[in-house]
């Protein structure tokens, strides 16, 4: 399934790697090139396996969809958003960095890497924005790590829409005798 090429996004393939530059910046991905081959046909990129096993059928369609979103990141860009619930649970941006006030003794610091922008909703919603999905997803997962939601109260950070599955606790005991 050829991957559309949308208007000012350029693709180009050398050796065993794919380049791609759009506006919002650019992008690199090495491939197996003994494994996949990539090329430009018009205003789109095809991927074909040159052959037929396990790990040719596999590589092709971590490729495609590697290449996919590549384009859609230097297109239109990627976003993670996250949600703080509890008491007094609170994101502040200060520079490029975020402070959190997360049920700690201490605020925690949070820097971002090179290439993902952090901005703050309100009080508690963290948004991460970049071009590269994967660095958007870890950076987010980053974040989430600092306070996991638990089970018992739902309190910590949370993904946005993520449900988090309470359980009763002590109640539930004293509940069956």
């Amino acid at each position: 399934m050829p991957v559309p090429l949308p208007n000012g996004v350029d693709v180009t393939v050398g050796g065993s790697e794919v380049h791609v530059k759009g506006p919002k910046g650019e992008l690199r991905q090495s491939i197996l090139g003994d494994v996949v081959a990539v090329r430009v046909d018009g205003a789109s990129v095809v991927v074909e396996r040159r052959g037929n096993a396990r790990t040719h059928r596999s590589a092709h369609g971590l490729t495609r969809t590697l290449i996919a979103n590549m384009i859609e990141g230097v297109s239109k860009g990627f976003r993670k958003s996250l949600e703080l619930q509890g008491v007094g649970y609170r994101a502040a941006k200060a520079g490029e960095r975020l402070n959190l006030s997360l049920g700690y003794s201490h605020p925690v610091v949070f820097s971002p890497p090179q290439g993902i922008a952090l901005s703050v909703e309100g009080q508690n919603k963290i948004h991460v924005d970049g071009i590269d999905k994967q660095r958007v997803g870890q950076v987010a997962a980053e974040i989430r790590s600092l306070r996991p939601p638990e089970p018992y109260k739902g309190k910590g950070i949370r993904y946005e829409g993520e449900y988090v599955r309470r359980k009763l606790g002590k109640a539930a005991k004293a509940g069956k005798k």
